[in-house]
């Protein structure tokens, strides 16, 4: 039986249910309108970088098929991951996206405290591509072949180094997975990007390095530097005569590679997260998107069908490594 006491909070029930009702009417006009302003993708390095080429490639054909601009916005610093928490602090509502890499995306937080953000922060739209590191010897260390590196550093253990292009990278990790494998005693030596490293192997300054594949293509192709072997386990498209490392017996189950990704704020709506998948798996099927990447040394990424557990594996293979190697970017 009602009461007349209840009335109040039964009209009170029902004022909440209305103004429900009206605060989300504006969201969810606003979420089936969607996109009707710009969107922006943030890169977390300064133009001229492969992360920077792949955004502004997937960025031109993502405005095509949304109908609206797509403009980059270059936030360089701590190796992506001032970029990366701006999306991860932004509005979840598909209008400031991130094109990112493995490292400001999974490894960052596994090397260095100060990075509080996870994967779960992030809604993963899908994979763009992934190139291969390749591991280099200067002209200075006379090593031509895997063989020849292997046999060097195992009967001089300390005596050389290998650079990278910073402390918990992609290209460090690469390394000490090299390392590893063959219980190596091989110096890090972290450089503040890929232009200083590449000065001192071609000064013959240092022995060894890492590359990305399409950083080290110039100058393994002019001779200036010698190509060991690149980290994936298949061979790239743009160099298939450099074998994977993995071929060496020594070196089996060394596989790993740096991928780009489009990711969103956590909690997108399901509404605009479809639209914007819809979007990106149309513009990587386009014909110039894919041989732009793939000139510049990329492998286009096939449809993922579960990002987020590709996401958790990878993220759990860089954990081995950095464990094992005791990394860390306090």
């Amino acid at each position: 039986m009602t009461t007349l006491t209840t009335f109040p909070i039964l009209r009170r029930v029902a004022l909440m249910g209305s103004l429900a009702l009206l605060l989300s009417a504006p969201v969810s006009a606003q979420t089936d309108s969607y996109p009707n302003k710009p969107i922006t993708i943030v890169i977390g390095y300064p133009p001229g970088g492969s992360t920077d080429l792949t955004g502004r490639t997937l960025a031109h054909e993502l405005a095509k098929r949304l109908g609206v601009p797509v403009v980059i916005e270059n936030m360089g610093g701590a190796g992506g991951v001032i970029g990366a928490q701006k999306v991860v602090n932004a509005m979840p509502d598909g209008y400031t996206l991130l094109v990112g890499a493995n490292n400001e995306i999974a490894i960052s937080r596994l090397v260095s405290p100060a990075v509080k953000y996870q994967v779960k922060d992030f809604t993963p739209i899908g994979l763009i591509a992934s190139q291969p590191m390749v591991l280099v010897a200067s002209q200075k260390s006379g090593v031509k072949t895997v063989e020849q590196f292997l046999s060097l550093v195992k009967k001089n253990p300390g005596k050389f180094s290998y650079g990278s292009s910073g402390v918990g990278t992609a290209l460090h990790l690469a390394g000490e997975m090299v390392k590893e494998k063959d219980g190596l005693f091989i110096t890090h030596i972290p450089y503040r990007g890929v232009a200083p490293l590449a000065n001192d192997l071609l000064g013959n300054n240092i022995d060894f390095g890492v590359f990305v594949l399409s950083s080290g293509l110039p100058h393994i192709r002019s001779g200036k530097v010698t190509a060991l072997g690149i980290t994936e386990a298949k061979r790239s498209a743009v160099a298939a005569d450099i074998a994977p490392l993995s071929d060496h017996p020594k070196l089996k189950g060394v596989d790993i590679g740096v991928w780009f990704a489009l990711m969103g704020p956590a909690k997108l709506p399901e509404p605009v997260r479809v639209r914007l998948q819809k979007a990106f798996d149309e513009a990587m099927q386009s014909p110039e998107l894919r041989k732009k990447l793939e000139d510049s040394g990329s492998t286009v990424a096939p449809p993922q069908g579960d990002l987020t557990r590709f996401l958790d594996a990878e993220t759990a293979k860089y954990k081995k490594i950095v464990d094992h190697a005791k990394i860390t970017n306090d």
